[in-house]
């Protein structure tokens, strides 16, 4: 995943956000009116070749799960859900631009990594600049190489400002937006480098969303929880041994959610693909030759592979898909179809690697 800005001027770039992103933004920090409060942001960093200046485009913005810490004067993110949503959002991004490289629909001007960009928090009061703490944290984000940062974005978020405080000019560093109650929310947009440490205030120009790129809808395996476990519980229960990767399945944007699946003692692997909306639309399926894992294995590679070796499984006579179905429904139709159910599941051991098992209400699917 993408996780870092690498630009090579000391100066302040330019800074475009979506409509999108400033609206969301809004409704996060208006649904947590007494907490602090924040979310990831992605987009792209587009070199300044005429100007020398280059142009930050805030595109998204992701909210963490259920886990993250609101408290009157702490909020805590980073979950592994805002990682999993940003290299989705980036894997479908690559995608997009091996396909649409060189054509009119696709200017060489957005040509460029999808990135995370940094951090957006709600702060008490009007307290409209990064904080002592806001600094540190940024400059130690920074100062770890792993992490592959020069430069963070910052923005401040505060409500609560009455209408005589809010008129910005081309040169402010914040825009504001009016609030139910007649008094306004304001975005107060702050830079930081590893080369100046210090914040400083960046110029934000707002741009309506169908004058820059769109990125993919969010994946289902990722959004609907409860959807997940309960998947994940029934695979399990039925025995069957599960890997799950992103795969451009169908050549068309989004990418598809596919699993690996297989029984012990069979000879034959089900690649089942997943499009991001299911289970409102439907699943498919392939049947490959079952291929030993070693340990240590790239399960993109193996999988690689095994699509390589696969071929279309038409859905079972008579089957038809609804949403109140799940893929063990789906799976056991295909085995009885193809007559791949063995006999006995042997257990595996060490020395004779398997598919990983369906992954536990608890662990990161």
């Amino acid at each position: 995943m993408i996780r870092s800005l690498n630009f090579t001027r000391s100066g302040v770039p330019n800074l475009v956000v979506a409509r999108r992103g400033l609206e969301k933004m809004a409704a996060a920090a208006s649904h947590f009116i007494e907490d602090e409060t924040g979310e990831a942001m992605v987009g792209l960093v587009v070199p300044g070749e005429r100007t020398g200046i280059d142009t930050i485009y805030i595109l998204d913005t992701i909210s963490p799960d259920d886990s993250a810490v609101r408290m009157l004067h702490t909020f805590q993110q980073g979950d592994e859900r805002q990682d999993e949503i940003i290299w989705w959002l980036q894997e479908n991004w690559r995608a997009a631009r091996e396909k649409q490289r060189g054509s009119a629909a696709a200017p060489a001007k957005w040509d460029v990594p999808l990135r995370y960009l940094g951090d957006w928090h709600k702060q008490p009061g009007y307290m409209i600049a990064p904080s002592s703490g806001d600094q540190r944290t940024a400059l130690d984000w920074l100062d770890d190489e792993e992490n592959g940062m020069a430069a963070l974005l910052a923005p401040i978020v505060t409500l609560g400002h009455p209408s005589t405080t809010v008129n910005a000019g081309s040169s402010a560093n914040f825009v504001t937006m009016p609030q139910s109650d007649g008094q306004y929310l304001r975005v107060d947009f702050w830079y930081i480098s590893r080369e100046v440490r210090l914040f400083q205030p960046i110029i934000p120009a707002i741009y309506p969303d169908d004058q820059l790129p769109a990125l993919s809808a969010y994946p289902w395996h990722l959004v609907n929880q409860q959807r997940v476990n309960e998947e994940f519980a029934r695979l399990r229960e039925d025995e069957l041994f599960t890997s799950i990767v992103l795969w451009d399945a169908t050549e068309q944007p989004p990418l598809e959610i596919c699993l690996m699946t297989a029984r012990m003692g069979s000879d034959r692997v089900l690649l089942i693909v997943t499009p991001w909306n299911y289970p409102e639309a439907p699943p498919s399926a392939r049947v490959a030759p079952f291929t030993q894992l070693d340990a240590g294995d790239d399960m993109y590679e193996v999988f690689e592979d095994m699509w390589a070796e696969s071929t279309p499984v038409d859905d079972p006579p008579g089957w038809t898909w609804s949403a109140d179905k799940y893929l063990t429904d789906y799976i056991r139709a295909l085995e009885n179809a193809l007559g791949m159910t063995p006999a006995s599941q042997p257990s595996s051991t060490d020395d004779e690697p398997v598919l990983s098992p369906a992954p536990s209400e608890e662990e990161e699917v």
